[in-house]
């Protein structure tokens, strides 16, 4: 059927995990945050990888912050610090990876009177 496909930004070939070129295009080129909007759009994107990336929330900290009611708009060397940091993040390779099928799987459910959910850990 499909011999390759796109899957949260990832070239998911036959074999192995690629990042898109395309992706890491976009991200690279992307300058710092100028205003809250800008930041809400960039964590909006970045936070769609979070369960990806180890520790997202504590790395996003300080422009979080910028979002808080009340604080005035800085964008200060921690921001740019968490800025450039998640910007690398977003464009290693690969965010996601295949699994290992050597080591045992488990299949954790959750159920309830109109939905299924499942985990594959």
């Amino acid at each position: 059927m499909v011999k390759e496909g796109i899957v949260l930004g990832h070239k998911i070939p036959r074999v192995g995990i690629e990042v898109d070129q395309a992706k890491l295009e976009v991200i690279s080129k992307l300058l710092e945050p100028s205003n809250v909007k800008a930041i809400r759009s960039f964590l909006g994107h970045a936070g769609f990888y979070r369960r990806f990336i180890k520790d997202f929330s504590k790395m996003a900290r300080p422009m979080t912050r910028l979002l808080e009611k009340d604080v005035p708009f800085e964008f200060n060397d921690d921001c740019k610090k968490a800025f450039s940091i998640l910007k690398t993040k977003l464009t290693q390779a690969p965010i996601i990876v295949s699994p290992d099928f050597s080591l045992p799987f488990e299949l954790m459910c959750d159920a309830s009177d109109y939905t299924l959910g499942t985990v594959l850990g």
